[in-house]
């Protein structure tokens, strides 16, 4: 018997991965990851950029080791990017990382000791929930609307827990999709200033706007040093290519840097140098342009693949961006409990229970689930969805 640290011993893999492993047959319709499309990766383009970069006279140079903050190529480029999104930031104010989520986990690891307390959206992220937990964190649940967080509950829960961080998805959030309005991200900023709190702004999706009003970052009404703002190319160009960054205080970013070098050491040499060309020579944007006009369609599909199929009685949000739908169910309903039957009707989905934190010791959200959209084409989502409101109106009685 293997004696396990406190901290993983209980730990479980989160659902989408584990979702994963039964998604091999071909026939299974998911909606279950948040994959950006295949057809959607620059596959060319990227090739291109790598055969140049390596048969080029920086070859031996991106092919050793670099700094752990980020070759500095890749984080002039970043700096432009912060800028087009509305923020000036300086070079000691950015951090590369490998993919969005290790800059959650370096925050934890930054800020969190054994019970201190961080605020979520509740429902939130569902790996951020498993990055705290291995933190050994005090994980409390924020309520939110179409507005964003629920003011009044944050103020209350800042006020009685005193939390070291607040971590929010607060555009085209995963999993509702919703967006917060601009002047709940001001007063979000101002009441986390007045208790000392530090947010965390996860913005993975930001750019994948399909409609209505870009809104200003929270990071953008941030004078005092207090948002850290995460953003992963994961969704954008590659996955695969594991390039995000953070943006922040110069002082918090010094130690996320330090507990990166204790993790990994730095970001791969040439898929830095990669992004950084990419960004460069103007693919980010026009090959963005093309990949919302799919994932819009595909949004769009869903949407009315729902209106069409659902019984009134099932609730869905119609979001603006990013690459979730997030419906819910009767009370009655268990959507992990049906889950076995819609992968036996070869459609699969996350229940939305993953997603939320525990209320009074209670586990919430059980007749929820969350649908992406972005990974199966037009005809597989009328068919999937069509399948699954068959399953839920025979459940629905």
């Amino acid at each position: 018997m293997y004696k396990f640290s406190d901290r993983i011993k209980d730990l479980n893999g989160t659902a989408t991965r584990e979702i994963f492993k039964l998604l091999s047959r071909p026939e299974v319709i998911s909606f279950a990851g948040g994959m950006p499309a295949a057809d959607c990766l620059p596959c060319d383009i990227i090739n291109g950029i790598a055969s140049e970069i390596l048969s080029g006279n920086d070859a031996k140079h991106v092919l050793q080791y670099g700094t752990t903050e980020g070759d500095s190529v890749l984080v002039e480029q970043l700096l432009l990017h912060m800028e087009s999104l509305g923020v000036r930031a300086t070079k000691s104010e950015i951090q590369v990382l490998s993919g969005g989520q290790q800059g959650l986990d370096l925050m934890c690891k930054a800020f969190i000791n054994n019970g201190d307390v961080i605020l979520v959206e509740n429902p939130t992220y569902l790996a951020f929930l498993q990055i705290a937990k291995t933190y050994q964190a005090n994980v409390i649940g924020v309520d939110s609307d179409d507005s964003g967080l629920v003011l009044s509950d944050l103020e209350n829960k800042l006020k009685a827990h005193r939390p070291k961080l607040l971590y929010i998805v607060p555009t085209f959030s995963n999993p509702t999709g919703r967006t917060y309005t601009e002047q709940n991200r001001k007063a979000i900023v101002e009441l986390c200033d007045k208790y000392g709190t530090v947010i965390i702004e996860d913005d993975p999706y930001g750019l994948l706007r399909y409609s209505g009003e870009v809104v200003p970052l929270v990071k953008s009404f941030d004078s005092n040093g207090r948002v850290v703002y995460v953003t992963s190319f994961s969704k954008t160009i590659s996955p695969g290519l594991r390039i995000a960054f953070a943006c922040g205080n110069s002082e918090i970013i010094r130690k996320i840097s330090i507990g990166k070098q204790g993790t990994d050491v730095q970001n791969v040499g040439l898929t830095q140098r990669i992004v950084a060309e990419y960004l460069r020579r103007g693919h980010f944007g026009r090959v963005l342009e093309r990949n919302i006009k799919v994932y819009a369609a595909r949004r769009d599909a869903m949407l009315s693949a729902l209106d069409e199929y659902m019984p009134d009685c099932i609730k869905y949000t119609r979001p603006c961006g990013g690459l979730f739908v997030w419906a819910e169910l009767p009370k009655h309903i268990d959507t992990k409990a049906i889950l076995p039957e819609a992968l036996e009707h070869n459609v699969a989905y996350i229940n939305g229970s993953e997603f939320f934190v525990e209320v009074d010791g209670k586990q919430v959200g059980h007749n929820t689930l969350r649908l992406n959209f972005s990974n199966s084409d037009e005809q597989k989502i009328d068919k999937g969805i069509k399948a699954l409101s068959e399953i839920f109106k025979r459940h629905i009685g």
